[in-house]
């Protein structure tokens, strides 16, 4: 599915963490707040430093939207499929798709799942039991 990304400087240790089945958000060295995206200084406190932090993978969906048709051809044969933004346990909020597709709602408990393409690692996320 899709084209595998390519990692910059900022974003590396993010799709190596995921080829390693882990969520790897920044920590800002100054502020220690959790940041996602990626990026080289903190947009709370301006500070240029950060460290790694394994987020534990759970979260809860903030918003999301379920695809009844195709955007595209490519994503034909995968409907309905659900998009949506959580709210990590750790504060960032990320993107990922939710399994079972029609089992999101706002607030729903949700967990890290980790699909392996050939050459990357895609970050989705199944609703907690």
């Amino acid at each position: 599915m899709g084209t595998a990304p390519e990692p910059d400087a900022d974003s590396a240790a993010w799709w190596d963490g995921l080829r390693a089945h882990r969520v790897v958000l920044q920590r800002c060295d100054a502020c220690g707040r959790a940041r996602f995206p990626p990026m080289p200084s903190c947009p709370w406190c301006g500070g240029r430093g950060a460290s790694a932090l394994d987020a534990s993978g759970r979260g809860t969906v903030y918003s999301y939207v379920t695809a009844h048709q195709a955007v595209s051809p490519g994503y034909a044969g995968e409907l309905p499929y659900t998009i949506a933004t959580v709210e990590l346990d750790e504060g960032p909020r990320v993107l990922g798709r939710v399994e079972p597709p029609l089992a999101a709602s706002v607030g729903a408990e949700v967990r890290a799942v980790f699909i392996d393409h050939p050459e990357w690692t895609e970050l989705r996320f199944g609703v907690a039991p």
